[in-house]
C-alpha cells in the first residue's frame, strides 16, 4: 500500500463553533467547504495531514451541554505541539479559555476541549523532540 495523504475526521454538532475554533485558535488554514443538504464539511490543513470535520457528531452526553466529553463518548485526543508552552498559555487566555499547564517528567502539556467537548492537547515541542532521539 503507498499512502498519499492522512487525515482524521471529526463529527461535530456545532460545526461552525467547531470549524471556527481549530480555524481561528490553532489557525489551521481552510482547504475547502462543503454542503450537500444538511451534512456539512469543512477541510482544514492539519500540518501535513487533514482534519476534516464533518456534521453528524455529538456533544456531550448526546446533548449540546458543555464540558468535556467522557473517554467512553470519545477516547481520542487531537495533540498540538508547541515551540512555547507560556505563550500557547496566553494565546488560550485571549480566547477566553482557562489553561491549566501540566509539567510532568515526559513534558508539559495543557489540556482543552473543543466547543463540541471533544478533548484537545497542547505540548511543548522540545521535550517531544528529545523523546524522539531515544
Amino acid at each position: 500500500m503507498e499512502i498519499e495523504r492522512t487525515g482524521i475526521i471529526l463529527r461535530v454538532e456545532r460545526f461552525d463553533e467547531c470549524v471556527n475554533f481549530y480555524h481561528q485558535l490553532f489557525g489551521l488554514p481552510i482547504l475547502f467547504e462543503s454542503q450537500e443538504g444538511d451534512f456539512r464539511l469543512a477541510c482544514l490543513d492539519f500540518y501535513g495531514a487533514y482534519l476534516m470535520i464533518e456534521t453528524g457528531g455529538m456533544t456531550k452526553d448526546g446533548e449540546k451541554k458543555d464540558g468535556e466529553k467522557t473517554m467512553a463518548e470519545n477516547p481520542t485526543r487531537l495533540r498540538f505541539n508547541v515551540r512555547d508552552i507560556e505563550q500557547a498559555a496566553v494565546s488560550l487566555k485571549n480566547w477566553g479559555i482557562e489553561p491549566k499547564i501540566n509539567r510532568y517528567p515526559w513534558g508539559t502539556t495543557i489540556n482543552i476541549t473543543d466547543p463540541d467537548g471533544n478533548s484537545v492537547g497542547i505540548r511543548d515541542e522540545q521535550t517531544f523532540l528529545k523523546q524522539l532521539e531515544n
